[in-house]
C-alpha cells in the first residue's frame, strides 16, 4: 500500500459503489484483507446494495409514463397560462417518482390520503431506509423496550404494543418514531439467526380505522397491513407472502385492542 495514502472511509464507501480506478481497488483489498472486521463491514454493505439494486430495478426499467415525459412538459410550458397548473402537478409527481425509487401503488389513482394503502406503502419504503443499516437501524434497542413503548405510544397520542415474535423466530431489535406524511410513526424491527429483518410500522389512521389483514407488495418487499380502533399496522419484508402471513397474524392477534 502506499505510504501517505491511507484508506479512508471515503474510500471504503467508493468501493462498495465501485467507484474507485483499479489501483485504488488493489490498495483497499489489500487493506481488507489485513483488517477482517472493516471487511465484514464492507461485506455487509455491499449485499445491503445488492438488496436495493434488486428491489428497485423493476422500477428503473418501467417506461416514463407519457404525461411525465420530458419534452412534453417542456411543451406544456408554453402552451397559455390556463394549462400552467397541469405543467406543474407532472413536475410534481415527477419528483415524488424521482425521490421515492418509484413505488407502485395498489390502487390505479394512487392510495387514499391516510389510508391502508398509504401505510403499506410508508412502512416499505421505512424498511428499504432502515432494515439495511447495520451501524443504527433502531433508536433504542430491544433492552430498553419499555422507555421505547412509553415514547412512541406518548408521540403517537395511542396505547401502542410491541409484538413477540420469537415464538416464530424473530427477535426484536428495538425501534424509533419515522416521519410520514401523514405524521410520525413508529417503526419496529426484528430479525433472524440467517440474518432476515422484518419490520413493523404502526401510526394512528385518520380514515380505513378498522381493516382487514391485506396482503401488499412494492417491488420486493412485501406485507400484510391492516388497522383496529384507529391504529394501523403494516408488517413487512424483503421476503415472500407467504412467509409473512402467519406472522402477520400473529403480530395482528397481540397487537388487538
Amino acid at each position: 500500500m502506499s505510504a501517505g495514502r491511507p484508506i479512508t472511509e471515503e474510500d471504503l464507501q467508493a468501493y462498495i459503489d465501485r467507484q474507485l480506478d483499479a489501483a485504488r481497488v488493489t490498495e483497499v483489498d489489500e487493506y481488507l484483507t489485513q483488517h477482517p472486521i472493516e471487511a465484514g463491514r464492507i461485506a455487509g454493505y455491499g449485499r445491503d446494495r445488492d438488496v436495493l439494486r434488486a428491489a428497485l430495478a423493476p422500477f428503473a426499467e418501467e417506461p416514463i409514463p407519457p404525461e411525465l415525459n420530458l419534452g412534453h412538459m417542456i411543451e406544456a410550458r408554453r402552451a397559455p397560462q390556463r394549462q400552467s397548473w397541469r405543467t406543474a402537478a407532472a413536475a410534481a409527481v415527477l419528483l415524488m417518482l424521482g425521490g421515492l425509487g418509484g413505488w407502485t401503488l395498489s390502487h390505479e389513482d394512487g392510495p387514499a390520503p391516510g389510508g391502508i394503502a398509504s401505510l403499506a406503502q410508508e412502512a416499505a419504503e421505512s424498511y428499504m431506509v432502515y432494515a439495511p443499516d447495520h451501524l443504527r437501524p433502531v433508536e433504542l434497542r430491544a433492552d430498553d423496550r419499555g422507555e421505547l413503548v412509553h415514547w412512541v405510544s406518548e408521540r403517537l397520542q395511542h396505547p401502542v404494543a410491541v409484538p413477540d415474535l420469537a415464538s416464530s423466530g424473530y427477535r426484536f431489535m428495538g425501534g424509533r418514531l419515522v416521519p410520514t406524511p401523514h405524521g410520525p410513526a413508529a417503526l419496529f424491527l426484528y430479525d433472524d439467526d440467517h440474518g432476515v429483518r422484518l419490520a413493523m410500522l404502526v401510526r394512528p389512521m385518520t380514515i380505513e380505522r378498522d381493516m382487514p389483514l391485506a396482503e401488499h407488495s412494492h417491488g420486493a418487499i412485501n406485507g400484510f397491513a391492516w388497522s383496529d380502533r384507529g391504529l394501523g399496522y403494516s408488517l413487512v419484508a424483503s421476503a415472500s407472502a407467504k412467509d409473512l402471513q402467519s406472522l402477520a397474524v400473529e403480530a395482528k392477534r397481540q397487537t388487538a385492542s
